[in-house]
């Protein structure tokens, strides 16, 4: 059985918009009522077992939420982790049409950003570059990855990042390279692999092998998991991932992120639930095991990750 356990993101529970498909019932989108939802989701997944949590800056109020679950109910056994590199805009203005989020990977934002998220302390165990890219230069920031490092040994924090896009094995092995006095600086990977998105299943094999932390995000592809017309080519595996959620009687999303901990075998799968219902049935994946046919069928519907990653940005915000 594996040993992966599945932990709270804070994406859709921090901000009235999200890349998500997401059910066309209208909800809520006030301040207050994320706020108390937020809190609900939190309290019900520590209850229900789940001990990591995850957020950013830029998960709109997501960060201050997380703070005031940490500190209000004072629990010694949970992980945080949190990010710097991104800052939330669009200031919970509804059907914001410009970007939501603005990324910033320079030494100026990480000491800004740093002197919020380390309220998390001490609960706060690992702290990421927030999506890192080739292109944002963070990788060759000397100066960046210096305070990473310093922050890494005062506070007994592991240092990680998160990454999308088409290169994000690229970017993996541009971050294994990093060392610091010997040591390498990244404990903690936090990547994009699901039942369509699958290029990095080698790569994180061999980090998980060697004792790294993956943290793996998106594992239900922004909702493409659940059956939806527009999305023709997944007809195939839309008809197969049915036959197994009616085998197990669980909805898609947990056979979804039961592919992740079977075939994958991580240390941590991020349920992105953002209400009690949602995450209910997110950890109804620890209930079964797929067969190794199963994993092998549920790997065929993988597709190119051009293909995946120019699908996903054209996904609306809703």
């Amino acid at each position: 059985m594996s040993s992966t356990k599945i932990g709270l993101g804070l994406a859709a529970l921090g901000r009235p918009d999200y890349i998500n498909i997401r059910p066309k019932q209208p909800i809520d989108k006030s301040v207050e009522t994320f706020r108390d939802t937020a809190l609900t989701v939190l309290d019900q997944a520590y209850q229900l077992g789940i001990r990591d949590f995850d957020v950013a800056p830029s998960y709109g109020l997501g960060e201050s939420f997380l703070d005031f679950w940490n500190s209000s109910r004072a629990h010694n056994d949970v992980t945080l982790s949190t990010k710097f590199g991104y800052t939330y805009v669009a200031n919970w203005e509804l059907g914001f049409s410009g970007k939501h989020e603005i990324k910033e990977h320079s030494l100026e934002k990480l000491n800004a950003q740093w002197e919020v998220s380390k309220t998390l302390l001490p609960n706060l165990k690992i702290y990421q570059i927030h999506s890192a890219t080739l292109d944002s230069g963070v990788l060759t920031n000397i100066a960046v990855l210096s305070r990473l490092f310093e922050l890494k040994q005062k506070h007994q924090l592991q240092i990680g990042l998160s990454s999308s896009g088409t290169e994000q094995v690229k970017i993996i092995e541009e971050a294994i390279k990093i060392k610091f006095e010997g040591q390498a600086l990244f404990d903690s990977y936090q990547v994009t692999f699901n039942i369509f998105e699958q290029s990095t299943f080698d790569i994180l094999k061999t980090l998980i092998s060697e004792g790294k932390t993956i943290i793996i995000k998106e594992g239900l592809a922004n909702g493409r998991v659940f059956q939806n017309e527009k999305f023709e080519a997944y007809m195939e595996a839309y008809h197969y991932i049915a036959e197994l959620s009616n085998k197990y009687k669980v909805r898609n999303d947990a056979i979804a992120l039961r592919f992740i901990m079977d075939a994958l075998e991580p240390k941590v799968v991020l349920s992105g639930a953002s209400n009690p219902l949602q995450l209910t049935e997110n950890l109804k994946a620890l209930d079964f095991e797929l067969t190794a046919a199963e994993i092998t069928r549920l790997k065929s519907f993988a597709v190119s990750k051009t293909h995946y990653w120019e699908e996903r940005s054209g996904l609306a915000w809703n």
